[in-house]
């Protein structure tokens, strides 16, 4: 499938829902993600939403302390992915991104 096919509001809207419901699992199923960076349903969570949110909206800095911060035992409570997300997201179109 085709990214470029996909609106730029579709794009951030899907990426912002994705930032919601990763760190909501997160913190809902806290058992299963208690071990932060020893934990493999964690690791696999957050690389997986890391990889598609770069894809969906573009490379921005704001995801590699993000991703870093989410290896981080009981850091990875906080809800990282949607405050990177809407810092991202914040102002609409960004230069250099995708269009």
């Amino acid at each position: 499938m085709n990214l470029d096919a996909i609106p730029q509001s579709t794009r951030v809207r899907i990426a912002r829902l994705l930032a919601v419901a990763a760190d909501g699992i997160q913190i809902v199923a806290v058992p299963a993600f208690f071990s932060g960076a020893a934990s493999p349903l964690n690791d696999a969570l957050d690389l997986v939403v890391g990889v598609t949110l770069v894809l969906l909206l573009g490379w921005h800095v704001a995801f590699l302390p993000t991703f870093l911060t989410e290896l981080v035992p009981f850091v990875d409570i906080f809800p990282t992915w949607t405050a990177a997300v809407f810092f991202v997201t914040r102002g609409g179109k960004r230069e250099g991104g995708p269009t």
